[in-house]
């Protein structure tokens, strides 16, 4: 509340001081009762003692910041007895405390400023209703559509259907809320840079986060998509990813952040085609749909049904293609709808290529094929992009340790608790464990050393030859946390010993 002084002029208070001299008195709104009461005493050539001011009419007066002015009659100033005050005294002196208590409060701008927030709750709460429809409106298309893609059983019109009977991967069935959340610019400054703090965003936040990528690439433009039909797919998206320890929706969404974050930092947008980035978002957003929490190694040991489907060959990375593209032949979730059949070809193609080369059993043949285009990279030539894009979503999927300590450490403890729900469901199947899996052999310092010093910095650095400017933002923060869990590492070994 408040107000400038401009709307509030000091006080002129005229007083009779012994019947025959008028003298001006002028106190600011500021001023105690204390302060007014000795100002009046002084003018009155009183000692400063128990006094009251009287109307012409022998009425008493507050003596406070908000007794009226009164020219032309005159106030006079009357000392009251010390020895035994009387109900005036108290009266005057109560009424002294309860003025100096209100005098900072203006009611009528209280008021004015509980109508005007009043008006804006109100105002606030009439948008996000509509929005609540929207959403609820959202949710029953998509169960609808659901539920004929059920009815349909066998006969379902998309290529990939997992609604049969049997040992399979099943994704999450509730459609979450979608409740508006607007970015600040220093959380849309803050989502370019690595640094960016993953763990403070609830889901709704995330895919807000999201949107606001699509929609700042260019990428909602390029594609002709609905606004709509891109945040149906959002949700859906979120739907389809399970609540692994680490494998989840909010490591899709790390995952896209650093690539939104990179294509910032090494200017891809000046680089590559808005196709291409929209290939990267895209992929970045899909790459781990509907991930079980168990890995290729697993898949193929238990001969899960997808091992069986995808022949051993890379069942996870197949499945979260295919449900990409089962997602997106939903009419209401398909964000490439008003593509060109023949770039939309291509964009699938590439988005299943660019997937599939997350599986880190392909790591060194990858990462080769890229060091042997680096001399001679040309940003024009559809072969080195691809193999640039590969590394790429690569560096993302992997990229945790690049994030500052107190983001990255946590991401450990998670992927440390589904390797070990992973090695305990081994061992009680008698399947062979790994032993970087083992809760009984791996610590977090063991299980981040060699793949820091021999998968991370190598890629990295490779990039870095391309990219110099990631340097210092994303290679020298994993030689920081080498050098941690080396540190980590030593320590460890001292207390062993």
């Amino acid at each position: 509340m408040g107000s400038s002084s401009s709307s509030f002029p000091p006080r002129n208070i005229y007083l009779d001081v012994e019947g025959k001299v008028q003298k001006q008195v002028v106190f600011s709104r500021h001023c105690s009762p204390c302060d007014i009461k000795e100002l009046l005493c002084s003018s009155s050539n009183l000692p400063n003692a128990a006094i009251k001011v009287v109307n012409p009419e022998g009425a008493m007066v507050s003596i406070d910041a908000t007794m009226p002015t009164n020219s032309p009659f005159l106030y006079k100033v009357v000392p009251l007895s010390t020895d035994q005050p009387g109900r005036e005294d108290m009266f005057q002196s109560v009424l002294s405390q309860v003025a100096e208590q209100f005098t900072a409060f203006r009611i009528s701008e209280l008021k004015s400023e509980v109508t005007n927030r009043l008006a804006a709750l109100e105002k606030r709460v009439e948008v996000e209703g509509l929005k609540v429809v929207e959403i609820e409106k959202c949710k029953n298309d998509l169960k609808k559509l659901r539920d004929e893609m059920t009815s349909r059983g066998g006969s379902c019109s998309c290529k990939f259907n997992f609604s049969e009977e049997g040992k399979k991967v099943t994704p999450r069935r509730d459609v979450p809320t979608y409740p508006k959340y607007t970015l600040s610019q220093e959380t849309i400054e803050a989502l370019k840079k690595p640094t960016f703090d993953v763990w403070h965003w609830e889901h709704n936040e995330m895919l807000s986060c999201l949107e606001f990528m699509y929609h700042d690439l260019g990428l909602v433009k390029e594609f002709n998509m609905n606004p709509i039909t891109l945040k149906r797919w959002l949700l859906a998206i979120q739907e389809n990813y399970r609540n692994n320890p680490f494998h989840n929706f909010r490591h899709c969404f790390c995952v896209s952040q650093m690539m939104y974050g990179m294509i910032h930092l090494c200017n891809l947008q000046g680089k590559l085609t808005l196709t291409d980035l929209g290939i990267l978002m895209t992929t970045a957003v899909c790459h781990d749909l509907d991930h079980p929490g168990y890995n290729n190694r697993y898949q193929i040991n238990a001969r899960t049904e997808l091992a069986v489907r995808y022949n051993d060959i890379s069942p996870l990375e197949n499945h979260h293609c295919a449900v990409a593209f089962q997602i997106l032949s939903l009419p209401e979730c398909n964000i490439f709808a008003n593509v060109d059949p023949e770039a939309f070809k291509k964009i699938r193609q590439a988005i299943i290529t660019l997937i599939l080369a997350t599986d880190m059993a392909r790591h060194g043949e990858i990462l080769e094929g890229f060091k042997q285009k680096l001399d001679n990279f040309d940003f024009s030539n559809e072969d080195h992009v691809m193999c640039l894009q590969k590394v790429l979503i690569k560096c993302c999927d992997i990229s945790n340790e690049v994030r500052p300590t107190e983001v990255a450490e946590p991401w450990v403890d998670c992927l440390l608790e589904e390797y070990f729900m992973q090695s305990d469901r081994e061992k009680s199947e008698g399947l062979p464990v790994a032993p970087f899996m083992d809760r009984d052999k791996v610590t977090k310092p063991t299980a981040q050393i060699g793949f820091i010093k021999f998968v991370l910095i190598p890629m990295f650095e490779t990039v870095m030859k391309l990219f110099p400017q990631i340097e210092e933002i994303m290679v020298q923060p994993l030689r920081d946390s080498r050098d941690h869990y080396e540190e980590l590492k030593q320590l460890e070994d001292s207390m062993t010993e």
